[in-house]
């Protein structure tokens, strides 16, 4: 079996997984909530809903994938060294990985919530998200351990473009929709 075929199975059974949540299932303290809970940010359209209530309008996504994010927040702004000796992992296909891009899609999905936030916004985002998944995406024993990717000090993180139609733009998904 190829990688390609490996990472298709994967994303297939994370996305049948999440397709099985019924959408009107009440949280609870069980471990099966938080699972519900943390890949409600995931591009299944749970996360996509619009609010309850009259006249309310969800604020136009920024950016229309999480790689679109990806390459325009993550990769400029995480100039760190990584490479097979260093403190630091990462893959240029990133995208290989479900632990990744679930990760990914959840600092996408929060920097889309707190970006309005123009007080604490973006230092919240800092602080309780990017800098929580990204040193677990970095860390040789998170997703990337295996990866030997590498660049140099000071340059952006390595990057490869997904397959064509992996990610698509949900913003116009969601004009069309409309």
């Amino acid at each position: 079996m190829s990688s390609t075929d490996e990472y298709e199975e994967a994303l297939a059974e994370m996305l049948a997984f999440v397709e099985d949540i019924p959408e009107n299932a009440e949280p609870s303290n069980s471990p099966a909530s938080s699972t519900v809970a943390s890949i409600d940010s995931i591009s299944t359209g749970w996360g996509d809903r619009q609010p309850e209530g009259e006249g309310e309008q969800t604020p136009e996504l920024y950016y229309g994938s999480v790689d679109e994010f990806v390459r325009e927040v993550i990769l400029p702004m995480y100039r760190r060294k990584v490479g097979s000796r260093g403190s630091r992992r990462w893959s240029a296909q990133w995208w290989r990985d479900a632990e990744a891009i679930a990760r990914l899609e959840a600092l996408w999905r929060a920097w889309e919530n707190l970006r309005l936030d123009g007080a604490t916004g973006m230092s919240t985002w800092w602080r309780d998200h990017a800098d929580y998944h990204m040193n677990i995406l970095f860390d040789p024993e998170g997703p990337f351990g295996r990866s030997e990717d590498e660049n140099k000090p000071g340059a952006p993180l390595p990057y490869d473009p997904p397959p064509p139609g992996l990610f698509h733009d949900v913003r116009t998904t969601q004009t069309e929709e409309a």
